[in-house]
């Protein structure tokens, strides 16, 4: 991330922040007598014109050759949102998150979440779900699909779940397949996958080897939580491009395509996880090529001392940014307050 321009004077701060907001509203490059006039600044055109030409001095400004009109630097819209993000959290104008329908499951809250998030900003919604290593077992299916092939199905204390097959040398008895769904039911549902007490119950020395060999076998759906590759949800995507200019489809197709790929979006959201902290990303700040020409604006959710996902928009360098910050803000709120609720619960 580009270290904020330092000893801005108040009204350099005031001018880049309306020429940022003007910009976004309009798509038109801001000049100074705009500034003046709409704007209601108390100084001359001729005093602005100074300021905006040493605003594109430190980079934060720049204007196209057919107009004398500036519009932000990428380190311009940092320097912006660096100062939304330095004032008190306020979450402004109410958003209607309503959770109540998510089943008590965190996969229904971030599939509702994200399509309130892409309703409400016609942005790109994008949420990581939680670590599987954070939740409990609630339910074992362990099936015979075929006589050498056993699938094993995990029910998460979040609602979620996970599908393993394992392939055999021998035909298994379907009568092993029935002792192990109990034995799976009755020892390790309540407990968190991956944790030591889970793997001390899957090598219980009380058991006959048949039974433990068995029970190793299928130990990967329980003690692997790692390899799981975390869910992301994605909201608003069937019609990101319905109100996309010309100009910006380019970067847009190319995140469409990223979606397919989501271990690296994945990863972004994963750099970010502090404790309820929003963080923003812009452009070149994104570490995947694809996204330079976009920008991020998210906020971690989870428990009070632990994040255990974000939640976040992709949109246009040239985005409210004030509206999406304040909107993922008050989503990571809820989305918190509802897994504080289900976790305390398992």
């Amino acid at each position: 991330m580009e270290t904020p321009t330092p000893d801005l004077t108040d009204r350099q701060r005031e001018i880049l922040r309306r020429v940022v907001e003007e910009f976004v509203a309009t798509g038109q490059p801001v000049g100074s007598r705009s500034l003046v006039e709409g704007g209601g600044l108390p100084v001359s055109p001729s005093t602005v014109r100074s300021e905006l030409a040493e605003l594109e001095t430190r980079g934060l400004l720049t204007h196209p050759h057919t107009s004398a009109g500036r519009m932000p630097t990428d380190r311009g819209y940092r320097q912006y949102v660096d100062t939304l993000l330095d004032r008190p959290e306020s979450y402004g104008e109410a958003v209607p998150f309503d959770l109540s329908a998510a089943r008590r499951e965190v996969e229904s809250a971030l599939e509702a979440t994200t399509e309130m998030l892409s309703r409400v900003t016609r942005l790109l919604a994008v949420a990581s779900a939680p670590p599987l290593g954070t939740t409990t077992v609630r339910h074992v299916e362990v099936l015979l699909l075929q006589p050498e092939v056993v699938a094993v199905v995990v029910i998460t204390s979040t609602g979620g779940v996970t599908k393993r097959r394992y392939l055999v040398e021998q035909p298994v008895d379907p009568g092993l397949v029935s002792w192990a769904a109990q034995y799976l039911n009755e020892q390790v549902a309540g407990l968190r996958l991956g944790s030591h007490t889970l793997r001390q119950r899957l090598g219980d020395t009380g058991l006959s080897e048949r039974e433990r060999a068995f029970l190793r076998l299928l130990g990967p759906s329980f003690t692997d939580v790692e390899r799981e590759e975390r869910q992301l949800f994605v909201g608003g995507a069937a019609s990101l491009l319905e109100d996309v200019r010309s100009e910006d489809l380019g970067p847009y197709r190319s995140l469409l395509e990223l979606l397919e790929q989501r271990a690296a979006l994945l990863d972004l959201l994963a750099q970010s996880l502090q404790p309820r902290r929003a963080f923003v990303r812009v452009g070149a700040e994104l570490d995947i090529p694809e996204l330079r020409k976009l920008s991020l604006v998210g906020s971690s959710y989870g428990l009070v001392n632990r994040s255990l996902g974000a939640v976040s928009l992709v949109g246009p360098l040239r985005m409210d940014y004030d509206k999406a910050l304040r909107t993922v803000r008050g989503a990571a709120v809820e989305l918190s307050r509802f897994v504080e609720e289900l976790y305390g619960e398992n």
